[in-house]
């Protein structure tokens, strides 16, 4: 294990905990390019042979960034081999060779740190959670569902949280009849409910329910959680009009749905509510990139969208996605993939 870089996540996971603070970023991003530079040997070779050392940067925002396509041939981590405990892998069709990031017990911690407190001003007073994912032991490279599991274990909610199951073709489907013991209990009680998944899983249910005749008024302070996305799993639909049916079977506001914007090679998530402006928690920032000029667009103009996620302590910082999004200040709306870019995101078929 490589003290500098355990250093470095201890601090981080602290800071974290005890409210990061925005003015830190610069030194920390370049104090991690630092090291990854020296102990990411695949990064390093990218970083050499655009001319970009730590010597030459000065500022976060010229951090050389990883395309994601380069998670799919290349080890991007610092971790030996040994030392890897986990590996959470992008989705998408079984015939895409998924994106690869490696984690140990420290990243793990940093990735479940990070996700922890960025979801709780979120999803603090959630009621009763509900997963429309596989669980853990199904899927144990999906990172979306490492982070429901780990929501899990912080609510201290049973395995039966996960109504999700999977085919022998690696799809997804939802366990009918629990969620509707569910959604009924909630009705009956008045306690809040939270439905956390993909949007086909919720295509998946909002279907069930039209060809059942099945409506509810989920009680107030439900929420949706939908982390878009369909890649042949169900039909297809505009983002408003699965939100309107969502509203309409399920009874929830639109402002009560949540949606949200997460990658495997990434550690920090970003939310967007009614707004449909996604936000990343301070230690992370997201920058949208003319692929035209290498530079980030103005406000109001679209590009591509580039994340810096401090919380990648054993990987690289720097993730140049495929996804396009509109600049809003520090925020970003998303408006679909990139042409010629393969359909992902931990929405899709996870493997």
């Amino acid at each position: 294990m490589i003290s500098e870089l355990s250093n470095f996540a201890a601090r981080l996971r602290e800071s974290i905990a005890c409210g990061f603070q925005n003015e830190n970023f610069d030194a920390l991003a370049l104090e991690l390019f630092a090291l990854q530079f020296k102990y990411n040997f695949a990064y390093k070779k990218i970083c050499e042979v655009r001319g970009r050392t730590p010597a030459t940067i000065e500022h976060w925002t010229q951090i050389p960034a990883v395309p994601t396509a380069a998670f799919k041939e290349l080890e991007l981590t610092s971790l030996a081999s040994d030392e890897c405990t986990a590996i959470f892998h992008s989705s998408g069709t079984t015939e895409q060779k998924p994106s690869r990031h490696f984690h140990n017990v420290e990243s793990l911690a940093i990735y479940e740190a990070a996700l922890w407190k960025w979801f709780q001003l979120r999803f603090g007073d959630a009621g009763e959670l509900v997963f429309l994912t596989p669980n853990q032991n199904t899927v144990p490279h999906s990172s979306l569902v490492h982070m429901f599991e780990t929501v899990r274990r912080k609510f201290d909610l049973p395995e039966s949280a996960f109504t999700g199951m999977i085919f022998a073709d690696g799809s997804w489907t939802v366990d009918f009849a629990a969620i509707i013991q569910k959604l009924k209990a909630a009705s009956d009680t008045g306690r809040p409910l939270t439905l956390l998944g993909t949007a086909f899983s919720l295509v998946h249910l909002l279907d069930y329910l039209a060809e059942n005749n099945l409506q509810f008024q989920l009680p107030d302070n439900s929420r949706v959680m939908e982390t878009g996305g369909y890649k042949n799993q169900s039909r297809s639909m505009p983002k408003t009009e699965l939100h309107a049916l969502i509203a309409k079977f399920l009874g929830i506001a639109s402002e009560r749905i949540i949606c949200e914007y997460g990658m495997s090679e990434l550690s920090s998530q970003a939310y967007a509510t009614g707004s449909g402006k996604f936000q990343f928690p301070p230690w992370a920032k997201a920058q949208i990139i003319s692929p035209e000029t290498n530079r980030e667009v103005r406000d109001g103009e679209t590009g591509l969208l580039r994340v810096f996620d401090l919380a990648n302590v054993f990987s690289v910082a720097a993730i140049q996605t495929e996804d396009l999004g509109i600049r809003h200040g520090d925020d970003f709306e998303l408006i679909g993939r990139a042409q010629l870019a393969e359909p992902r995101g931990c929405s899709l078929m996870a493997a």
